[in-house]
């Protein structure tokens, strides 16, 4: 089987949760910054491919926590 990571989303009815590992990338390479308790899109820097367009917009603010290999996503 072929793996998609950026296909790798889940919607739910809170927001949706993505792969742990592709978390940490966005991390790392700061395309997702710390902001107090939440976290927020670094528009300066590259935003991985994703199948769903606009997840993480510009300015949005998203309350974080990790279960089970994935990183669930709300906004706030």
């Amino acid at each position: 089987m072929l793996e998609t990571p950026f296909a790798d989303v889940v919607l739910n009815d809170e927001g949706f949760s993505i792969p742990e590992l592709k978390w940490r990338e966005m991390l790392f390479t700061g395309a997702m910054r710390a902001v107090g308790a939440h976290f927020e899109r670094d528009i300066a820097r590259p935003l991985p491919i994703f199948e769903i367009p606009d997840l993480f917009p510009p300015g949005i603010r998203f309350q974080v926590h990790k279960t089970g290999g994935r990183v669930h996503l709300k906004r706030v």
